[in-house]
């Protein structure tokens, strides 16, 4: 009889001990089922029993209801979204671009998006239009204008694309072409042209050095000229100075002996104020010459 006691008490004990320990996991599990953390970046987007409510969750812990409500987690971080996206020229030439786009979900159109889209929206938003704007720029330009003005073209890409995409909660931070391709026979004539235009860079420059050369040969000779010209000049003058100089010496001394052929040997008479008569004696130097009273 005790025995059977001891056993009833015993079940009853460890019964209890269960009931506890299942009350408790099941706090346990209504506790973890009632709260929910929202990584930094992102959005809580909450789904009430299959219906996307309006508001969504910011960063950090939450309450939700158990059961009931699931939260799911749309990110508002930058993502990089590459693709191929093939083009035909306005010069008709296949061009073949690589694209990468960043960009980013508006966390006040995460539930937005989510209940429109899903969570595949790269492929339902991002794609078609990403090629359809590169295909309609791409339409605009040459080939070679592709190259030359990549930065247009890249800006012109980002603009179209951005006003298709906003609408949908989805904002393009940045546009990048990150290569462009050509058939070979594009390339060809590419580098074909490349090397006509270094080889007029080269001829072009190498008529400017000869200019160059030219032009201070020219200037050299022009100041050697000048230079002659003024020797010849300074020569000039000095000879037609000296020829002045000997032609007055030559008149004076055909003046003098004309003098001396006419001079009769007679010395002139002066007559004083008083009418007395001086004789001048000539001789043969001029501070020597005296005067006899007659």
């Amino acid at each position: 009889m005790k025995d059977e006691v001891y056993t009833v008490k015993k079940k009853s004990h460890v019964g209890k001990v269960v009931g506890i320990s299942a009350a408790a996991l099941g706090a346990v599990v209504l506790f973890f089922a009632s709260t929910t953390s929202v990584p930094a970046g992102n959005s809580g987007v909450i789904v009430t029993l299959g219906k996307v409510e309006e508001r969504t969750l910011s960063e950090g812990f939450h309450f939700k209801i158990p059961f009931i409500q699931e939260v799911v987690n749309v990110s508002n971080q930058i993502q990089v979204y590459e693709v191929d996206a093939p083009a035909v020229s306005r010069d008709m030439q296949t061009v073949s671009s690589v694209i990468a786009v960043n960009y980013r979900v508006q966390s006040a159109k995460s539930a937005d998006i989510y209940r429109e889209i899903g969570g595949d929206y790269e492929a339902v938003i991002l794609t078609p239009n990403v090629q359809e704007s590169v295909k309609s720029v791409t339409a605009k330009y040459t080939a070679e204008e592709l190259i030359t003005e990549r930065s247009a073209v890249s800006e012109q890409i980002k603009e179209q694309l951005s006003a298709k995409v906003t609408g949908y909660g989805i904002q393009i931070e940045r546009f990048n072409i990150v290569n462009f391709d050509f058939s070979p026979e594009f390339n060809a004539a590419i580098e074909q042209k490349q090397v006509a235009e270094q080889n007029l860079l080269k001829t072009e420059t190498e008529q400017k050095e000869a200019l160059v050369i030219a032009e201070a040969e020219a200037k050299k000779k022009k100041i050697a000229a000048n230079a002659e010209a003024e020797a010849i000049r300074a020569k000039a003058q000095a000879e037609a100075d000296a020829n002045e100089m000997l032609n007055n010496s030559l008149t004076e001394t055909v003046l003098q002996n004309k003098m001396l052929d006419e001079w009769d040997g007679a010395l002139p008479r002066v007559t004083s104020g008083e009418g007395t008569p001086f004789l001048l004696d000539l001789g043969s130097s001029a501070d020597t010459q005296t005067a006899d009273v007659q």
